[in-house]
């Protein structure tokens, strides 16, 4: 029978094997199912969802829940630069990279091959003698081969879904990297927020004490003057200067305090410095800086919080690696094979009758492995059981940080309106006990008391108003808001 009536056999047959290695078999990792939720139906302080104006976590961009144009600026200016998001970021790229060279092994690659070889031999070492009388005769062979084709290399077939496993782990792997990028965005939202709010805070102390001191200054230069014309004694000049040293340590304080503030808000910011007039006349107004937010209940943190999303799908990785696992216990088949052509010339090396093809199967099939396989599988079920503790663990830190959130949030209102109301009382302490030292019914020692007084009390107002905001930034972070500018931005990544 002639080589061309083989040849259409043969070229099924390599189309055949082609088609063999795309057959794809069963997976033996075991049906995912998510473990039930460890927390209750709802929250303590769940009734502070109905405060007027509040909106559903669900619904918010960070720019929507900061409205404040100089906190939105700074915001923007560190989900560019900062350092530890762009670390996030890379390792997300690093995962897909990953998945993507995990997801290649699913099919065969091919490779296009030319070689050519030229090898000189000796006669003598093929066994042929020289011509008779030994003259004239040839004492080498020169021989050429030349050869193309394309080819398959090593392809396993999945009839058991290892490469499938470990394809939908790595798949995992990345998704839970992306959702850690995300919880970090968010994280990197609430501390910039938080740290303005703290300079802005510091920043008004710093004010306060400044006032207090310069205040205090004027008082101690008439209580001087007072003195020297016998009107006041020694006594009331120390108790004087005593309270203007204070002031002074408490504004050295506030200084370092706001600077250290700046330097961290930088940080955060990855710039090298803030502009002075940052902050020029803010103040701790809620209204203007952030708006309420409705908590939901807590099954909404499954499907909202990052943090939680990550560790599910980090589960999700463990349970298919038991698949793969389970599929070392059976045969594996390995694919080689070529086809192309072959000649002693190239200029014939695409002639009829220059075709040639491989193919060349193998089978591995398991008998003795000294107990590996087996502790592999157990090592993956292990790893499992540690997911599905650590997701548990994910949900109760989420519950315990939302619930926290939400008890500080139902009772900062009535402790800032007594804390106002203690700071109005105490300045007016302070004006009549100023009064009455004036007119000489009171010594200038019940003035340094009630000076002090509102002093402490100014610092407590702004102290908790400071108090009050952050844990708004931080309800904003941990009930899993926030890593889009808005709401149609995050509505619009969703469906992508």
């Amino acid at each position: 029978m002639s080589d061309s009536m083989h040849r259409p056999s043969r070229l099924q047959a390599f189309a055949a094997a082609i088609g063999a290695m795309l057959l794809a078999g069963c997976t033996l990792a075991p049906r995912y199912e998510q473990p039930a939720a460890p927390i209750a139906a709802q929250y303590d302080a769940v009734s502070v969802a109905d405060a007027t104006g509040a909106v559903p976590a669900s619904a918010v961009g960070w720019r929507e829940f900061f409205t404040d144009p100089t906190l939105q600026g700074l915001i923007d200016t560190a989900l560019r630069n900062n350092l530890d998001l762009r670390e996030a970021a890379l390792n997300v790229e690093a995962a897909r990279a990953q998945y993507r060279i995990q997801r290649a092994e699913l099919l065969p690659t091919l490779n296009a091959t030319g070689s050519g070889s030229v090898q000189k031999t000796p006669t003598s070492a093929l066994g042929f003698g020289s011509a008779a009388g030994g003259g004239g005769g040839a004492d080498s062979i020169i021989i050429r081969a030349y050869s193309a084709g394309i080819g398959v290399t090593s392809y396993e077939l999945d009839l058991f879904g290892r490469i499938r496993s470990l394809n939908k782990a790595r798949l995992a792997d990345y998704l839970s990297l992306e959702e850690a990028r995300r919880s970090t965005q968010i994280s990197l939202i609430a501390q910039v927020a938080s740290s303005y709010f703290a300079l802005l805070a510091d920043e008004r102390l710093l004010a306060v004490t400044r006032s207090t001191f310069e205040s205090q200054q004027s008082t101690l230069t008439l209580t001087q003057q007072r003195v020297n014309v016998g009107v006041a004694d020694a006594l009331t000049l120390r108790q004087v200067e005593t309270s203007v040293y204070t002031a002074q340590a408490n504004l050295a304080r506030y200084e370092r305090q706001v600077k250290q503030d700046r330097n961290a808000l930088a940080q955060l910011l990855g710039v090298p410095s803030l502009p002075e007039n940052l902050s020029a006349g803010s103040g701790l107004d809620e209204q203007r800086l952030a708006v309420q937010l409705a908590p939901g209940l807590p099954s909404e943190l499954l499907v909202r919080r990052p943090d939680i999303l990550a560790a599910e799908h980090s589960l999700i990785a463990a349970n298919a690696n038991i698949g793969a696992a389970r599929a070392a216990f059976f045969p594996s088949i390995t694919l080689t094979g070529s086809y192309g052509s072959t000649s002693p010339d190239l200029d014939g090396l695409f002639d009829s009758g220059t075709e040639s093809w491989s193919f060349s199967p193998s089978i591995r099939i398991p008998i003795f492995a000294a107990g590996a396989n087996r502790a592999n599988l157990d090592l993956a079920h292990v790893q499992k059981d540690i997911n599905v503790a650590r997701y548990e663990a994910a949900i109760q830190t989420a519950f315990r940080e939302v619930a926290d959130a939400l008890a500080a949030r139902s009772t900062y209102d009535e402790e800032l309106k007594a804390q106002q109301g203690l700071a109005d009382a105490a300045n007016e302490s302070f004006k009549l006990a100023n009064l009455r030292y004036e007119r000489g019914v009171d010594s200038y020692l019940t003035v340094l008391d009630s000076q002090r007084s509102q002093y402490t009390a100014q610092q407590s107002l702004e102290t908790l108003k400071l108090a009050r905001l952050q844990n708004l930034a931080t309800l904003y972070k941990v009930l899993g808001g926030g890593w889009s500018e808005s709401a149609q931005a995050r509505t619009a990544e969703a469906q992508n």
